[in-house]
């Protein structure tokens, strides 16, 4: 079974989940391709992909696999010793940030903020630019500048102080990762068996 989906979702979503399947059900083979650029999942063959909710084509089946996410502002304490914390979003372009470059838009993926829910975008400059949330973690780690990423990637790190959010307020919740599916697509054994893990 061949699924798309993001860095974050495969390594942090659907791995743990399936991992077991592949315990349990020596004949299923799962392909899970890394991917940022919104694959067409049926011209590409794939059996289903991920994404998260509001980035799913109309004529798709979603189901959800996770619960709501935010996508969060962190910086390490000995960068905002040194330079300080953005109060607003908008002072962001103040700021050494660290971008995300997505293939499917040719272009930085400019940081998404809400307010009481009226969504806005900043589009921000800094020392690096990289295609991977764990390239950017890591970065963020050592201290090379703010980033924008998914909260489950970095509770962990915020918990144990390596890491501190800031901009909180404007990080409100969205609908989380859904597994899509062409709904005229023959569902397998294998493909309910990961369904069924997946939702779990």
């Amino acid at each position: 079974m061949r699924i798309n989906a993001d860095e974050y979702a495969v390594r942090y979503v659907l791995w743990p989940k399936l991992k077991p399947v592949l315990d349990q059900y020596p004949d299923i083979t799962l392909e899970l391709t890394t991917d940022y650029s919104l694959a067409d999942i049926v011209s590409e063959r794939f059996d289903a992909g991920v994404r998260l909710g509001g980035m799913i084509a109309a004529d798709m089946i979603a189901l959800p696999i996770t619960g709501p996410m935010r996508m969060v502002v962190v910086a390490s304490p000995g960068y905002l010793q040194k330079y300080g914390a953005p109060e607003t979003p908008q002072q962001l372009t103040d700021h050494r940030c660290i971008n995300l470059r997505l293939p499917t838009h040719g272009g930085l993926y400019a940081w998404e903020f809400s307010d009481n829910g009226r969504e806005f975008q900043v589009k921000v400059n800094g020392p690096l630019i990289m295609n991977s949330v764990i390239q950017i973690l890591d970065a963020t780690l050592a201290g090379a500048g703010l980033a924008q990423v998914p909260d489950g990637l970095v509770r962990d790190h915020i918990q144990q102080g390596e890491l501190v959010e800031v901009l909180a307020r404007w990080s409100e919740p969205f609908p989380g990762y859904h597994l899509y599916y062409a709904n005229r697509r023959q569902q397998t054994a294998a493909f309910r068996v990961v369904l069924e893990a997946l939702r779990s």
